[in-house]
């Protein structure tokens, strides 16, 4: 979609969570090396700081705010963090998330689908919520969340994550049509099936898990989370100007299927 180094966020103030590892690491990584200031956010601080200390060292500016996505006040404490150090909010990448598969729905434990709907759904409007009062004093602003291709399509033994994904489409789109008027653009991105950490350990708790990933998409592979992290960007960017509201897939081609 874009190469890196072309500067599509310079000067802009970013916030990720669920930057520890995998998606939202790859999305921190980049949007610096684009230009932004990078606000990280997830509940593993020593994954953190590892990750901003491999930032720093390429010249990457970063601030890390350890927290929990579900705690109003780990997400207010994150976004004062990075007004405080940088006069603003341009942009956020609402990534964290957390599933279980392979469990039927009838024998899902409710503390499953209690915990995978407080993460998925609460999480985002936990940051929303504390996001857009600084997007909308500012008059501009361009959130991106993380739905997954679960946020449209249903597929066998994944009920609730399914379920957390269309609420976050839900929601992604109510709040892209209340806040349009105040210059914030808000769109999702469905990711298909990703190289992550918690797509790995999936993959070893079920046999025949990847094949079944690699099946559904087109292009026959996963995705590699910087190829996610991409289409991030742009949607962050300006050159995003005219797209809101907007669930888009970057999935390998499941959802054409």
């Amino acid at each position: 979609m874009v190469d890196s180094g072309s500067g599509l966020l310079q000067g802009k103030v970013v916030m990720v969570t669920g930057a520890s590892s995998g998606i939202g690491a790859a999305a921190a990584r980049l949007f610096a090396a684009e230009g932004a200031a990078v606000t990280v956010m997830a509940r593993r601080e020593d994954k953190l700081r590892e990750l901003a200390e491999g930032m720093a060292a390429v010249g990457g500016k970063v601030l890390v705010t350890a927290g929990d996505v579900t705690s109003p006040a780990d997400v207010e404490r994150a976004v004062t963090a990075a007004v405080t150090a940088y006069g603003r909010l341009d942009a956020a990448f609402n990534n964290a998330g957390w599933g279980s598969i392979g469990t039927p729905l009838h024998e899902t434990d409710d503390s499953v689908f209690e915990q995978i709907m407080d993460v998925n759904v609460r999480g985002v409007w936990n940051c929303l919520k504390r996001q857009l009062p600084v997007m909308v004093r500012q008059g501009s602003g361009a959130i991106v969340n993380t739905c997954s291709t679960a946020g449209a399509f249903a597929t066998g033994a994944i009920a609730p994550y399914v379920a957390a994904k269309h609420a976050v489409l839900g929601l992604t789109r109510a709040a892209a049509a209340e806040y349009g008027a105040h210059g914030v653009r808000v769109n999702a991105l469905m990711a298909g099936s990703t190289r992550t950490e918690l797509m790995e350990t999936e993959m070893e708790r079920i046999p025949g898990l990847e094949q079944a990933a690699v099946a559904r998409a087109i292009q026959r592979r996963l995705g590699d989370p910087d190829e996610v992290a991409r289409a991030a960007l742009w949607l962050c960017s300006d050159q995003a100007s005219f797209v809101t509201g907007a669930a888009m897939p970057v999935d390998g081609g499941c959802s054409a299927v």
